[in-house]
């Protein structure tokens, strides 16, 4: 290659054939230094990136820079600004997991609270004396006979209506019926 001084020149021109023996004659070795620092994968995108900014930036180069130098200082910038990024990033996800770590630990626990709401949706859809007995029985576990003293009905009547809430239950949530014995009972 001409010398550093003329292949600045010949770059901030915008010579592309220039440009290209540039990439080819860095790609590698800025790869491999690249590579001290982090991923193989990584330091590719890292010297891709510094190669774009090479181009983007041509017409600001000054003719008396060492270009190795300068292509090989941004390389290694990047790859450390990559290894920060990777450390914020894996400190971030850490705090979220500790965070959300019983929901996470859990699969249960989602399905349990959509269940739960699901319920309580139908519960509140019944009829409101059925909806009552029902309450109290399963909610704060009331006998059928505290139940008919504090409603001023029968036991009958408590029978009737906790059984007709039951059947509504059944027939409403009849697709998740497996899933709610465990949160009814």
């Amino acid at each position: 290659m001409e010398n550093n001084s003329e292949l600045i020149n010949n770059l901030r021109s915008g010579n592309p054939d220039v440009f290209d023996s540039v990439y080819r004659l860095y790609f590698k070795g800025l790869c491999s230094f690249a590579s001290q620092y982090v991923s193989k994968e990584e330091a590719e995108e890292v010297v891709q990136e510094t190669m774009l900014w090479l181009w983007e930036n041509r017409q600001n180069l000054i003719p008396d820079m060492s270009l190795k130098s300068l292509l090989f200082m941004i390389v290694k910038n990047k790859s450390l600004n990559r290894i920060t990024h990777n450390r914020i990033k894996s400190a971030v996800h850490q705090k979220i997991a500790e965070k959300f770590e019983n929901q996470f630990g859990d699969p249960d626990f989602y399905l349990y609270q959509e269940l739960t709401t699901l319920l309580q949706h139908a519960i509140e859809k019944l009829p409101q004396e059925y909806r009552i007995a029902f309450e109290m029985n399963r909610l704060q576990d009331m006998t059928h006979k505290e139940i008919a003293q504090k409603l001023n009905v029968s036991h009958q009547t408590v029978n009737y209506r906790i059984s007709q809430a039951l059947k509504i239950l059944r027939s409403e949530l009849k697709d998740y019926l497996p899933f709610l014995l465990f949160i009814l009972y």
